[in-house]
């Protein structure tokens, strides 16, 4: 079978696509044209649930505040309104993805869909603590259904090499810049609406989706489905919540305390104990032909470590924006827009045009060496610092290379994946960013935190050394990511391959010597 027709045979009305050219007035030609357009239509499906799931990691923080005022929780109680969305999230990836492949990826996707609105509307009408925690929860858990059904859709639907790279390069560019979005939607809603609003929003994207979805999206349930590993599944999702709630808890423990190496070496041991057990199992959550591929491992490397850097400007840039030069919340999102048009910008570029041409090789670590270069140079900010002339000219910088090695990562680490295994190579995809991005904020939070406690201790108590101990923190926070992507830019340099994507027998796209 062509990979044409295998595309074509993922979306669509199938009634329609099978239907002969005779007596219906269209030419071969022109049907072939309108089933490649169905094409399109699953991307925009796809890339709008993706924009839903992604919007939320940072659209909450700006109204976190506001949210805190008016239900009157404590300050240390405010972090699990963003971590209980991580831990669901990233704890459940890979259970989601094994499901899309074994239910079939369409009904997974919907009820994604249909799951996280009820959560979002759940914690948006939220009059306490525990229901907003509750439902952001809730949103996690949907999420790790949605976002691999949607990432394995996009992988099986786009088959043909150009279609594909275009087709990750806007994906890629989504998962990207979605942060950035969020950042200036949640101040929009935040200021001229109600904190409540930044979660009622997604009722209005999971309308659009589920409505496209049923339209568009083929049910390509499986004819074989092979059994649910569910051993593996407890081990790599209570592993998995254990990373994440380990290095959560550093924020508010102290690195000695058991809430914290407790969980985090818990969590190691369980996800080694799951590795073990994908090697002996017949049926396993996580093939791991799906990891030990040269490439796609390296791309799973470089997810990671983008998705725990990237929190250095998110985060940290928005704290300084507002605390030290006193924006508003809308401008701080206006601020970030010039960032998110370079990461567009430069995935197109990679994916339409320098992967196809050199591989993932000089691509990626330079996008890398581009990140960190702009987040060491965001040290220099201080009190006087100008937007203009001290923080747009590194924006921009991060935003290119973050665009240059984020889209070529993801396509690379689920190219050449057999159908079965779509979904759970996806879900492995996700995870990688997730736990990564948690592991980033916890990290970086708390050596940010002990920069700060460290400088007030050797200076006098002041307004002004209140101040320049915000900003030695912030600093601290750039060095430590400008780190992590330098050691992205070693790990790329010698991990991916040489050479230019070569087109395989079945049309996905992958990496040789």
């Amino acid at each position: 079978m062509s990979s044409q027709s295998t595309a074509d045979s993922q979306v669509g009305d199938s009634a329609a696509a099978s239907a002969p050219a005779a007596g219906t007035g269209l030419t071969a030609p022109v049907q072939k044209q309108e089933k490649a357009n169905h094409r399109w239509w699953v991307l925009s499906v796809i890339a709008l649930a993706q924009l839903m799931v992604v919007l939320d990691a940072t659209i909450v923080n700006i109204a976190l505040p506001s949210a805190q005022r008016d239900l009157g929780f404590s300050d240390g109680n405010r972090q699990w309104i963003v971590t209980a969305y991580s831990l669901a999230f990233g704890s459940l990836l890979l259970l989601g993805g094994r499901l899309a492949d074994l239910i079939g990826r369409k009904i997974v996707f919907l009820t994604g869909v249909v799951g996280f609105a009820g959560a979002s509307a759940l914690a948006g009408a939220a009059q306490n603590f525990e229901v907003l925690v509750t439902g952001r929860a809730l949103q996690g858990l949907f999420g790790a259904l949605l976002a691999p059904a949607a990432l394995s859709l996009l992988n099986t639907t786009f088959t043909d090499a150009k279609e594909r790279a275009k087709a990750f390069g806007i994906y890629g560019a989504i998962a990207g810049a979605g942060g950035g979005v969020g950042l200036l939607l949640g101040g929009l809603l935040t200021e001229h609406l109600s904190w409540r609003w930044t979660l009622y929003v997604n009722l209005i994207f999971a309308v659009l989706a589920f409505a496209g979805g049923m339209s568009f999206l083929h049910k390509g349930a499986p004819a074989d489905r092979p059994k649910l590993d569910i051993p593996g599944t407890i081990m790599v999702t209570t592993g998995l919540f254990g990373i994440v709630y380990g290095f959560s808890n550093a924020e508010t423990h102290d690195w000695s305390s058991p809430l914290t190496w407790g969980f985090l070496a818990a969590g190691g041991v369980l996800v080694a104990a799951f590795t073990w057990w994908q090697t002996r199992v017949t049926h396993p959550l996580l093939p791991l032909r799906v990891l030990l591929d040269r490439d796609r491992g390296a791309s799973f490397i470089m997810l990671a470590i983008s998705g725990a850097g990237m929190f250095g400007v998110f985060l940290f840039l928005t704290y300084y924006l507002q605390a030290s030069l006193g924006y508003t919340p809308v401008k701080t999102g206006l601020a970030f827009l010039p960032m998110i048009g370079a990461l567009m910008v430069s995935a197109q570029l990679a994916t339409n045009s320098l992967m196809p041409r050199f591989g993932p090789r000089p691509i990626v670590p330079l996008g890398m060496a581009l990140a960190g270069a702009g987040m060491a140079w965001l040290t220099v900010l201080d009190l006087n610092s100008t937007y203009a002339a001290h923080v747009l000219p590194q924006l921009l910088v991060i935003g290119f290379g973050i665009g240059l090695a984020l889209p070529p990562s993801m396509s690379v680490a689920t190219a050449g994946i057999a159908a079965e295994d779509a979904g759970v190579a996806s879900a492995a995809v996700n995870t990688m960013q997730q736990v990564g991005g948690s592991i980033g904020t916890a990290l970086l939070n708390t050596l940010a935190a002990s920069a700060a406690t460290s400088y007030l201790h050797s200076h006098k108590p002041s307004a002004a050394a209140a101040a320049q101990a915000q900003l030695h923190s912030y600093s601290t926070a750039y060095w430590w990511s400008a780190g992590l992507f330098a050691v992205g830019f070693v790990l790329a340099l010698f991990m991916f391959r040489s050479g230019k994507p070569q087109q395989t027998g079945d049309g996905a796209q992958a990496v040789h010597m």
